[in-house]
């Protein structure tokens, strides 16, 4: 008969936890991201990347090579309307599963600041002494996608239908497009960083839906102790 190491078992009951539930300690891990929260997560990366791949090639002949990624530049023009649609439906399920986390506290406006979207970017301030879940730069970040999916939408539409829109409609779509895509992809590159390399231990609250019980105190310690009932140290 084959044991299972403590530790194994740990990891397992913390994974079979994220799969219903959240913002629970199990076995010395604090599930931050059920199942339902990291499908959603993915499926809005998932369609994005799928657009952002067929529609590269379309914007400008120097991106051409990323057409191999979806069968050829024809294909790319058909799927890269539908592959926005998806985007906008996997959006708008994202903006209902999350937006009671996602309204700004009385101590956290001001976000929008250059100055301070800089500073949180190079981590050079923590977002929050205290803070809930989400902090006021993940907020930011999701009031962000929200609007550039509404964007996307806007601005696809008379492109996707152009005989239905006057010309002057139809530029500006063009226009409002390219700036939504660039700041978009701007975004999701700081994203992506800020999610890895710059705060190791992130990227698993989305594949295995847990962090440590060190990474949630140090980076949401608000959070923590509201999962954990831990008391706050008010030690200098």
């Amino acid at each position: 008969m084959t044991t299972v190491p403590a530790e194994r078992q740990h990891v397992d009951s913390a994974i079979v936890a994220a799969r219903n539930r959240d913002n629970i300690v199990v076995a010395g891990e604090i599930v931050r991201h059920r199942r339902a929260t990291r499908l959603i997560h993915w499926s809005v990366a998932l369609t994005f990347f799928i657009a952002l791949f067929s529609g590269m090639p379309i914007w400008t002949p120097l991106f051409g090579w990323m057409a191999a990624f979806v069968g050829g530049l024809e294909v790319a023009r058909i799927i890269h309307p539908y592959a926005g649609v998806a985007f906008t439906i996997a959006s708008v399920f994202q903006f209902v599963h999350w937006l009671a986390d996602m309204i700004f506290r009385s101590d956290e406006k001001g976000w929008w600041r250059p100055s301070t979207l800089i500073r949180y970017m190079r981590w050079e301030d923590e977002p929050a002494v205290e803070g809930g879940k989400y902090n006021p730069g993940q907020k930011l970040f999701f009031w962000a996608v929200c609007l550039g999916a509404v964007g996307f939408l806007i601005s696809g539409i008379p492109m996707w239908f152009p005989l239905y829109f006057p010309q002057i409609v139809r530029e500006i779509a063009i226009l409002l497009h390219d700036i939504t895509f660039i700041f978009f992809l701007i975004g999701m590159v700081f994203h992506i960083y800020l999610g890895t390399i710059a705060e190791p231990g992130t990227f698993r609250a989305m594949t295995r839906g847990t962090v440590t019980r060190s990474w949630a105190r140090l980076h949401h310690p608000g959070w923590f102790r509201q999962v954990t009932g831990e008391r706050r140290d008010n030690r200098k």
